[in-house]
This record gives structure tokens, C-alpha cells and sequence, in this order.
């Protein structure tokens, strides 16, 4: 049985430096489960002294630990044994199913075997990515030699706590670098018991800390630390705006961001089993209760099959039943807290005083009234103005626009601010590669809807969705800078 008692739990309380829990004394905030909103946990944010703490162990530890220059299949050696404590440590699957929107039985069948994956992925990169040798004069030799950066900072966010961690910590400690990484202030433990597994695997004590505390003290302090060489970080384009800002008039640091979208999910009527269909549309707006940056909520379909496609999503939404995170039978999320919960609600609300039409859900779950819990929502009669249709929402929310031609589907999918995935529905090859050709976006699936475990293929935005890669070669190459040499003989 995956069930588990949340008031029996371990939590690894406080921060974590140089292998070390660490209790602090700032400012105190409260930690709430989201499926029922309980307080169980209070914190102390870190403050700009204690971050100055983790990043110069970070920066100390790297260098005298022999991280940044032992053989890298050494390095590799020690990640592969990081992934396998993660795939069997069930006090990690409890504290990101507890604290987080993740139910226990998709934790363990899907997060934590991702999470380790992605590990043993950089753990594989460790020794297969190197320098260039450039061809020059008989006597002289060029060659681009690569480095770590030193320590990096990661911030991630609190919809994949684990996954978005195995992001940022992988490609770097592969890389040689130290992290000094803050989850965010919702979701915080899981993250600081990744860090003990990671000591336990032999990552030498201080490469990796955990830092507590939310964006405006402890991840401002995070970006501008002098010894932080790279940030890499996964949330809001606003705040990766700020994040971009800070780096560059603190030390012209590079960054990779993973920001907001509003994904489009391009539908035209030759895109077969409508059955098949209407349940990958409904994955792609409902996984996580809605809220990942890369779910696809605007459906945008050839009015052919417009009306019995949303029969059928509209049956599908009905289906749908809540359920606190711990228990294994729960499979629907809630939303992460309250102010989440009325930021959805808002948005439906300005939606419908626009004209848009609810054809099902546009409400909160009526006997969860502990966790927030809001009910798959499809909205129709919207333009391309709606605030349904502009502004990324972060909950189970599916606005339906209909077309006649190629056209007039590829100017509906497109958008003024965000590009980082789109979906394309068709079995014409021609069409769905015109499709992809045509939207602006760093990410497009055809004939799916969501990543896979294919770890090669990167992932990143375009537009206010964001800067650089994650995953791939790439993610890991950015976390190296390179050097160019010409020795002459």
C-alpha cells in the first residue's frame, strides 16, 4: 500500500549546508499541505548572511574536494548512486506527495523514477562532452577547452519539486560544479532530503546546499552573490524578468530560463480516434491539477469535429473526482494553496464577464472545503482577447476556439507573449509539419501531448517563455563555459 499517515511523516526541517541541517534565524513562515490546506511545518527564510554562508562553502568545497577536477567517470560513478538511493528512499516519495499537488501513487510511479533518470542521464554526460581541437598553422595547436563555472544557483519551482531539481542539479554536478539551490518556500523538503541521498552516494559534503526562504530576500541574495557564477532557474516570466536583471548588474552572469506559457493544442479534423483524442487533450490541461508551465490550455480545433470533440472532454471533466495526495487511489491534484485558488477563480470570472461560456466545472470542488481543489473547466464563445486565452491561469482551465482552414488555425495558436510548447493534431504529415514550421514555440509534440523520458531532447522557450535549455546535451554544456587556447610550438 502507497497510503501513508501525512501526520507520521519525517520532515528534514530547516536548511542544508555543508551536509548539514541548518536552523536559522529569519523571518518564520508557514509551510500548508495543499490537499487540505493544514499547517505542518514552520520555516525561517534564509537571509542575506546565511546564503553568503552556502555559496562560499559551495565555492570552498567544489575546489578542495576534488569535485571540480576528478576524472569525470568518477563524478558519474557517484550521481549513478545518488539515482539509485532516490528510487528507493519511500520517505522521498512521501515528503513530495505530502507537501506538494503530486498524489502518492503518481509520485512513485512517474516522479521518482523520472527524477532518478534524469540523474543517471548527466551521470552518462560526465565523460562524453568535451573541448574542440582547431585547425591552425604546423606550428601552433588552437583548441577550446571547457570548465566548470564554479557554483551555480538553481531556483526551483514548487509544481515538480523533485523533477525540477534532477534539472538543475544533474547537468551541473555532472559538469563539476558545486549548487547552492532554493525550492521554493511551498514546497521545501523533498528537495533537502535529494541533498542527503546525494551525500550518502559519496557527493562530497557542501557541493550541494539547500537554501530556504522565498524569492524577495533569499532568492535576490541567491542572484547577486558575487561568487555565483551561472543561474538556472524554472517559474513566472515575471519573475525570471527580475531574476535576468539582477544577474547581469550582479557579476554579467549567464542564465537559463524556464518561464510561463500558454500552449496551444491544434486540433484539425483528420486527427483520428476523436475517443484517443479527447483524452490526450485531457491530460494535457489536467495533469498536476493544470498547473505546469507546458500545459496546453487553449484548444484550438477545425470546426468539423469541433462540437462532438468537446462532447467528449466535456464527459471526461465530468468523470473527475478529488482526493487528498496521500491516499493511492487519488489520481486529480488540488492547487497548490489558496492564493493559487483565486487566482483561478478570478481569471474565470473575467473570462465569463467577457462572454465566455462554461460549459463545465468553472467552480471550486463543493466538498473539499480544506484543500483547493477546482473542477476541469472548458470555456467557449472566447476571442483571442479573452483573459482566458491571454494569461497563463496555473489550473485545470480549457479555452476552445474553433476554425475553418490551415490559416485561420495557425493565427489562432499563435500568441504575443509566450511560446514554449504547442500541440499539433494530425495524421497528414505535410499539414503537422507545415504546423510545426509555423508556430513559435521551443517545444512542439505532434500527435502527443507532454515530455517524454527521452532525456536527449531539450526543452526551453521561446519569447517571455524563456532563455536556454533544459535536459539535453545542451542543459549540460551550458553548465560549462570554454576557453580558447593557441599554444605555438
Amino acid at each position: 500500500m502507497l497510503s501513508f499517515d501525512p501526520d507520521n511523516v519525517s520532515l528534514p526541517v530547516g536548511h542544508y549546508i555543508d551536509g548539514q541541517h541548518v536552523q536559522a534565524q529569519g523571518t518564520a513562515f508557514a509551510v500548508k499541505r495543499p490537499s487540505d490546506g493544514k499547517v505542518f511545518a514552520t520555516l525561517h527564510e534564509a537571509d542575506a548572511a546565511l546564503v553568503d554562508r552556502a555559496v562560499q562553502v559551495a565555492h570552498r568545497r567544489v575546489k578542495e574536494s576534488g569535485w571540480a577536477s576528478c576524472p569525470p567517470r568518477e563524478r558519474g560513478r557517484v550521481l549513478r548512486r545518488w539515482a539509485d538511493l532516490i528510487e528507493q528512499d519511500l520517505l522521498l516519495a512521501q515528503l513530495e506527495s505530502l507537501g506538494s499537488t503530486r498524489p502518492i501513487s503518481d509520485v512513485v510511479q512517474h516522479e521518482i523514477p523520472f527524477t532518478a533518470e534524469a540523474i543517471r542521464f548527466y551521470a552518462e554526460c560526465a565523460d562524453k562532452y568535451s573541448g574542440d581541437v582547431f585547425p591552425t598553422r604546423d606550428s601552433s595547436l588552437g583548441m577550446l577547452v571547457s570548465e566548470p563555472y564554479g557554483v551555480i544557483a538553481a531556483i526551483t519551482p514548487w509544481n515538480f519539486p523533485l523533477s525540477m531539481a534532477s534539472w538543475k542539479c544533474g547537468p551541473a554536478l555532472a559538469a563539476g560544479n558545486a549548487v547552492v539551490l532554493k525550492p521554493s518556500e511551498l514546497t521545501p523538503f523533498s528537495t533537502v532530503r535529494m541533498a542527503e541521498l546525494a551525500i550518502q552516494a559519496g557527493l562530497p559534503a557542501g557541493v550541494l546546499n539547500i537554501i530556504q526562504g522565498g524569492g524577495a530576500v533569499t532568492g535576490s541574495s541567491l542572484v547577486k552573490h558575487p561568487l555565483v557564477r551561472k543561474v538556472s532557474f524554472t517559474g513566472s516570466t515575471l519573475t525570471g524578468a527580475r531574476i535576468m536583471s539582477d544577474a547581469a548588474q550582479h557579476g554579467m552572469k549567464p542564465v537559463t530560463l524556464e518561464l510561463g506559457g500558454k500552449s496551444p493544442q491544434l486540433v484539425f479534423d483528420d486527427a483520428g480516434d476523436l475517443d484517443v483524442l479527447a483524452q490526450r487533450i485531457m491530460r494535457g490541461f489536467t495533469a498536476n491539477g493544470g498547473q505546469a508551465c507546458v500545459a496546453g490550455t487553449r484548444l484550438i480545433v477545425q470546426q468539423g469535429i469541433a462540437a462532438a470533440l468537446t462532447d467528449r472532454l466535456v464527459a471526461l471533466c465530468r468523470e473527475v473526482q478529488p482526493g487528498v495526495t496521500w491516499h493511492e487511489q487519488s489520481r486529480y491534484a488540488p492547487l497548490i494553496d489558496e492564493r493559487q485558488g483565486c487566482k483561478v477563480a478570478s481569471v474565470v470570472a473575467a473570462a465569463k464577464a467577457q462572454g465566455a461560456e462554461v460549459l463545465v466545472g468553472g467552480e471550486r470542488f463543493g466538498d473539499t472545503e480544506a484543500g483547493w481543489f477546482w473542477q476541469p473547466t472548458l470555456l467557449s464563445h472566447v476571442n483571442s482577447d479573452n483573459p482566458a486565452v491571454q494569461q497563463e491561469i496555473f489550473g485545470p482551465v480549457l479555452t476552445v476556439q474553433t476554425f475553418n482552414d490551415e490559416e485561420e488555425g495557425l493565427a489562432l495558436a499563435a500568441h504575443d507573449t509566450y511560446g514554449l510548447c504547442a500541440g499539433v493534431h494530425t495524421l497528414s504529415l505535410p499539414r503537422a509539419l507545415r504546423a510545426m514550421r509555423a508556430i513559435e514555440a521551443g517545444t512542439v509534440w505532434i500527435n502527443r501531448y507532454g515530455r517524454s523520458g527521452d532525456f536527449i531532447i531539450p526543452t526551453g522557450g521561446f519569447l517571455g517563455s524563456g532563455i536556454g535549455k533544459d535536459l539535453g546535451r545542451q542543459a549540460f554544456q551550458a553548465c560549462q563555459r570554454q576557453k580558447s587556447v593557441l599554444i605555438d610550438f
